[in-house]
């Protein structure tokens, strides 16, 4: 270790000696009664010291007014360079900044919160693009047409629930098999209406979380449709942030998560320069010999007085 090094990790004796001064210092930058005992000097480098005091100021538990001093080379004179309260290691610190877009949890929207989406959210996609296209599964879409064609099949008039089926053995309950319905028994109308009375108190328009709500779930991006007679009057939340997420909801149920109640606008583009410093504009040093009003010609009578 060269001395150099040793110099500057062992404190200046009159700068570490000078504990009142240190003090006055921290006593004038903080509140009468702030400023507690003496709890350290740290070498700071060369003549450079800092006394630490501890601060008795409620909620700053752990933090300490640090003061540090300094002299000129061969001189006498110890002054004050800075006083600051800084955390200890055992200071209590607020937490990390996080933005609130992570710091939300599914359950935290309350009614009357409104959480905008980003304007590129990936959950979500135009939904309908202005064009005639047909649709990517439809017997005459482009995607299909090639896929016939590859697989030398053959197109169908229509789709499979209006063709003829012919069951190959005669019971009903073969049929039912092939059609997908082996249930015995299946939800009545009664049981359609109690179900859907329960999911309209529960997520319904009467609720405070709809009545405060931007707009309706049967507008929203994040509403998956069902089918049967209850898709008229319901669907499936798919906001992750709602307090419906997962449930079936009221097509005139609402929360603040709607994803076009709030759309955080794209950050602004730089407007273009007003003057091209990229360019070059060709500046004539004398004007054009035709550019003036007077014609450019001569005579011997003034060609030696010249135009006036």
């Amino acid at each position: 270790m060269s001395a150099a090094t040793t110099r500057s990790r062992t404190p200046d004796r009159l700068c570490a000696e000078a504990v009142d001064l240190a003090r006055a210092a921290a006593e004038e930058a903080a509140a009468p009664g702030i400023v507690g005992e003496h709890v350290g000097v740290v070498s700071e480098g060369d003549r450079v010291v800092t006394h630490f005091f501890a601060c008795r100021e409620l909620g700053y538990r752990g933090w300490r007014w640090a003061v540090t001093v300094a002299r000129a080379s061969r001189a006498k004179v110890v002054t004050v360079d800075e006083a600051v309260l800084l955390p200890g290691p055992d200071a209590v610190l607020a937490p990390e900044w996080v933005p609130w877009s992570e710091r939300l949890r599914p359950g935290d929207m309350g009614p009357g919160d409104l959480l905008p989406t980003d304007a590129e959210d990936l959950r979500l996609e135009p939904g309908y693009s202005g064009e005639d296209e047909p649709a990517p599964d439809s017997p005459v879409s482009h995607e299909m047409a090639d896929l016939v064609e590859a697989e030398d099949a053959d197109v169908t008039e229509g789709p499979p629930s209006r063709l003829a089926v012919t069951p190959s053995r005669g019971s009903i309950a073969a049929v039912a098999e092939e059609l997908g319905m082996r249930r015995a028994r299946v939800l009545s109308r009664y049981g359609l209406h109690t179900a859907a009375d329960r999911w309209e108190e529960a997520f319904g328009p009467k609720t405070p979380m709809a009545q405060s709500a931007p707009a309706a779930c049967v507008s929203c991006g994040f509403l998956v449709p069902v089918g049967g007679s209850l898709g008229q009057a319901f669907g499936v939340c798919a906001n992750e942030f709602s307090p419906a997420d997962g449930r079936m909801v009221s097509l005139a149920y609402g929360c603040g998560g709607h994803s076009e109640a709030a759309v955080m606008p794209r950050p602004p583009q730089p407007a273009p320069p007003v003057i091209d410093e990229t360019r070059v504009d060709p500046f004539p040093l004398r004007p054009a010999s035709d550019s003036g009003s007077v014609p450019d010609t001569e005579d011997e009578s003034t060609a030696e007085l010249g135009h006036s």
